[in-house]
């Protein structure tokens, strides 16, 4: 019987997030997770799903990645589940940038780790821990084939007109500045299990994806292809998010530095880390923010409604651009989980076609499913992103070989 299974790896700067997945059914061997790479006090979480066997977790001081591989292939090992398994088909890698290039899964060769270490003017914070992860993989299974799944890689469809910034084009090409943006393998995902909500071929449907966690971003799908999406050429465009500002007149930099005195690693920090709903009222975590809201507490209150304003004009603006909605899907953590968002994003929009359910909206549940009325034009989902599904599919539909 052929190999059947594929590792999924999302190796950060300090952690590494895995599952191992069945591709026969899609099924989840197992999950885990190694963080705080490095301290003195890691923490490696690993739960396996096959077999009945309970989580577990331990802490122990974690040099490295190298390490923190070897730890997890020590926890897989430990199911009958171990990288040495003849049943490992591929290992998938979750690559946050692969700029203009790369536009669909690649086998991973020394060119194309050359060429994602280009990039990592574009994705200082990321690529290089991709890169970790991916070395590190090799040199425990050389002979295994290695897959990088590109976060930007759904976005390459978007013409032109929506990809340019309108600066100076030899500069822009120079420095390679364009709208790249991520959260490609949810918003592929999604849109896709959206139009299978619907009942429709996705090349059928027109989708306006809300992916809302910590990190938030929205795109424009027009028959399964991409056409606009709101981050830029780094993931701090766009949406108010957990403690990033999104949009904001880049001239406020300018400012800041001259009239502040900020150099401009502090302004980095301030916008990316310092700002967003932390900024605005001291705490990301929606479930807190509502709690607050409900307590009376105005920076609360002002920091939601300034996250549902940059919200519903995304959704306008993009339903300007598609010209015909079929349907809005929310997902991620907040966009999963949080009642309060999805009601506010779409009031006001009746004249759009859109409207939620109050009892629908209610529901909590894992399954993907419809939260608009029956008479509403426009579909509202809320769709369960799974990236690492994602991801191990288009890894073994590049390299599998299921008998």
């Amino acid at each position: 019987m052929s190999a059947t299974r594929v590792l999924v790896l999302n190796s950060g700067s300090s952690s590494v997030k895995y599952q191992l997945l069945d591709m026969r059914d899609g099924s989840r061997l197992a999950v885990g997770l190694v963080e705080r790479i490095g301290e003195a006090a890691s923490r490696l979480k690993h739960a396996p799903l096959a077999g009945g066997g309970e989580e577990r977790e331990r802490e122990e001081p974690i040099a490295d990645h190298e390490a923190a591989l070897k730890a997890v292939s020590a926890e897989l090992s430990a199911d009958g589940l171990g990288l040495d398994s003849p049943d490992l088909a591929a290992i998938g890698h979750r690559v946050v940038h692969g700029g203009l290039k790369f536009t669909e899964p690649t086998v991973i060769t020394d060119e194309v780790l050359t060429e994602i270490e280009r990039l990592v003017p574009v994705a200082p914070l990321h690529n290089p821990a991709n890169i970790t992860g991916i070395r590190t993989a090799q040199a425990l299974r050389p002979d295994l084939p290695q897959v990088a799944v590109f976060d930007t890689a759904f976005h390459t469809t978007m013409p032109e007109s929506a990809a340019r910034y309108a600066i100076d084009v030899a500069t822009a090409d120079q420095h390679r500045v364009r709208r790249y943006g991520f959260h490609g393998t949810s918003h592929a995902y999604v849109s896709r299990k959206t139009a299978w909500l619907l009942g429709r071929a996705p090349e059928d449907v027109n989708v306006i994806v809300l992916h809302l966690g910590n990190g938030a971003s929205a795109s424009a799908v027009r028959g399964g292809r991409c056409v606009d999406t709101s981050m830029g050429l780094t993931p701090l465009e766009g949406l108010v998010m957990g403690t990033r500002s999104g949009d904001v007149d880049p001239a406020v930099v300018f400012h800041l530095a001259r009239v502040g005195g900020m150099s401009i690693d502090e302004v980095d920090a301030l916008l990316n880390k310092k700002s967003g709903l932390v900024g605005l009222c001291g705490e990301n975590d929606m479930r807190e923010i509502r709690r607050r809201i409900d307590g009376g507490d105005q920076a609360a209150s002002l920091a939601f409604d300034i996250y549902i304003h940059r919200l519903k004009k995304y959704i306008g603006a993009y339903y300007a651009v598609l010209g015909r909605v079929d349907a809005v899907a929310f997902t991620a953590g907040v966009g999963e989980n949080a009642a309060p968002v999805r009601e506010a994003a779409v009031a006001g929009l009746e004249e759009l076609g859109l409207a939620v359910d109050g009892e629908l909206n209610a529901v909590r549940s894992d399954e993907a499913r419809l939260i608009s009325p029956e008479y509403a034009r426009v579909a509202v989902a809320v769709v369960p992103t799974d990236e690492e599904l994602e991801i191990a599919q288009q890894t073994y539909s590049l390299v599998g070989n299921p008998s």
